[in-house]
């Protein structure tokens, strides 16, 4: 039987505690043997200036995860083409690891735009798809996908972003319990030095 990896993608900008609580639930109650978090260098629906330098992004996560034998990292668009498609990932890692079951994570929040994806219905038809519900999405999976897409109706949801986090810091305020408490420090910084 394959092994079978939960693909979390994000730029992760910074890894904040909705991140690790949702990967966690996925990990012991998604039918996975792995989540492996990939820190992407550009959304190419998002142009995002406060963007943090791609090899802190992916120590962060690293620091964030710790020996937790569920989760890993990779890097691996940091070395593709950009922007970064997801459909180019999920073939190069395939290729890279043809042992392995992967599965593609995605918001609720994407099924609306879904179909505007580069190759969807490539994705759908070789990826099981996991939905996790956002406060500020649709919570339903269209009929005609359900039979490749599963929604997670318990995953928790957790009222917190990156941006929040960052435009916080901005402001002075010690956000330290919204973050792993290992990156706190150098994330604050990084923050004030980079975007004031």
């Amino acid at each position: 039987m394959k092994k079978r990896v939960a693909l979390f993608f994000g730029s992760f900008n910074p890894i904040h505690i909705g991140h690790l609580a949702l990967a966690n639930h996925i990990a012991e109650y998604g039918g996975v043997d792995e989540v492996r978090f990939v820190v992407s260098p550009q959304n190419p629906f998002k142009q995002n200036k406060s963007l943090m330098d791609d090899t802190l992004r992916v120590e962060w996560v690293r620091r964030a995860i710790g020996d937790y034998p569920k989760f890993s990292v990779t890097d691996i668009e940091l070395s593709m083409p950009k922007p970064s498609y997801t459909s180019d990932t999920l073939e190069r890692l395939s290729a890279l690891e043809p042992d392995v079951e992967f599965l593609l994570v995605m918001g609720g929040d994407n099924l609306v735009a879904f179909s505007g994806w580069r190759r969807y219905e490539w994705i759908m038809a070789n990826y099981p798809i996991l939905v996790y519900p956002r406060l500020d999405g649709p919570t339903e999976i269209p009929t005609e996908w359900r039979s490749r897409m599963t929604l997670l109706e318990n995953a928790p949801r957790v009222e917190v972003s990156s941006t929040f986090i960052r435009n916080s810091i901005l402001d002075d305020k010690d956000v330290r319990f919204f973050l792993p408490i290992q990156i706190w420090h150098d994330v604050s910084k990084e923050v004030k030095e980079k975007l004031r």
